[in-house]
């Protein structure tokens, strides 16, 4: 009975090992390759279960996803002959398993040296036809553009397909800044000199226009005062003149007595006068002799 289990419990055993060895699974974050002694039979695996020879296949598992690849503090020259320093990353997977593992051995790291290579080389043609001012004010996704077109031109080579390109930063280097910054506030000098020049025009040509404007408003007021003034006047001088028509005698009555009001109404007026004068006639005639 124990012969027979034994024998049993080895079947079973060795049945375990062979089927562990014949087959693998297939994930669908991964890619994987089938050699036979070492040559690919096979790269286009479908996520499941799958057969190989024990011994005689063995398999590579790559990753199928976005892989990240930075780069800081690299330096490119401008179509000045200026330093500035780029931080830049990369986002790429691997489309062609196959392909891959022949470009580069199948290591990430080789892949990613040689797919940077690239993208320095399209970063550096793209610094070398601006100048450092160009660079700096350019759009990021403009000055990127080129470089992927490049970049995944040349990807499938490496069995690889680039996802996005993006420059992080651009620093300026330390002998570049300070002749920029100069330029920059030479820059913000002239501008801010023309529009002060321009706010002076327009100052002076606004404080003219009003002084104009005061000039005519001022002449018309005072010619409207004087037509209504001259009109007052004559108005007056037709009133006077009918009364003095209906009764001279009162008339000239009351403006003397009016006259006399202004004349010597006060207590401190002094009035100098020959006492025969016609000023005081109407005085004389109601004390009945002359003063």
């Amino acid at each position: 009975m124990s012969s027979k289990f034994n024998l049993v419990f080895a079947v079973g055993l060795l049945a375990a090992v062979t089927i562990w060895l014949t087959v693998f699974t297939v994930d669908e974050r991964d890619h994987v390759i089938k050699f036979r002694f070492g040559e690919i039979v096979k790269s286009d695996y479908q996520p499941g279960l799958h057969f190989k020879i024990p011994f005689v296949n063995n398999i590579r598992r790559f990753p199928d996803r976005i892989l990240t690849y930075e780069e800081s503090q690299e330096r490119f020259l401008t179509g000045e002959k200026k330093n500035l320093i780029v931080d830049y990353f990369i986002t790429w997977r691997i489309a062609d398993p196959a392909q891959f593992y022949r470009a580069a051995s199948g290591l990430e790291e080789i892949a990613s040296e040689r797919l940077s290579a690239i993208i320095r080389e399209g970063i550096k043609a793209e610094f070398s036809r601006r100048t450092v001012q160009e660079v700096v004010a350019a759009e990021r996704s403009e000055l990127m553009e080129q470089m992927l077109v490049t970049a995944a031109r040349q990807a499938p080579e490496l069995g690889l397909e680039v996802v996005d390109v993006r420059v992080m930063s651009i620093e300026l280097s330390d002998e570049v800044s300070g002749s920029v910054f100069a330029r920059m506030q030479q820059e913000r000098g002239r501008v801010a000199a023309q529009l002060r020049a321009e706010g002076a025009e327009e100052s002076e040509r606004i404080r003219a226009d009003a002084d104009r404007q005061s000039t005519v408003i001022l002449a018309e007021a005072y010619r409207d005062a004087e037509r209504i003034r001259g009109e007052g006047d004559a108005r007056a001088a037709e009133i006077y003149a009918t009364a003095y028509n209906q009764n001279p005698d009162f008339y000239s009555f009351y403006r003397s007595m009016s006259a006399y009001r202004e004349a010597i109404g006060r207590e401190q007026d002094v009035l100098v006068l020959s006492p025969d004068s016609e000023f005081f006639r109407f005085l004389q005639e109601q004390m009945g002799s002359p003063l």
